[in-house]
């Protein structure tokens, strides 16, 4: 985005919206998964109680971590990976 301070254009506006829903819905996606892979198996399979209890609270334990590291990580990565305005330049003033 801009480093001078001065307000983002609608483009980079744009971008940012683009990139907070794939972040947004990415992480669900890795959630659900893993809350899948995670509680399936007690919902699906006949478990012992102690096993059946850990899973199924295991999972919906693990699920909100895991999109709440995944937002931040893309997040992250959206802001670090800004690029110089003109290709092939590595500063403002050169």
């Amino acid at each position: 985005m801009t480093s001078h301070g001065g307000r983002r254009t609608q483009a980079e506006r744009d971008a940012v919206t683009v990139e907070i829903g794939y972040a947004l819905c990415r992480a669900a996606f890795a959630a659900a998964v893993v809350f899948g892979a995670v509680a399936g198996p007690a919902l699906l399979f006949e478990l012992r109680d102690t096993q059946e209890t850990l899973l199924l609270r295991a999972g919906p334990v693990l699920a909100p971590v895991l999109f709440v590291a995944r937002v931040v990580s893309v997040l992250l990565r959206f802001r670090s990976g800004a690029q110089p305005s003109q290709p092939g330049r590595t500063s403002p003033d050169s």
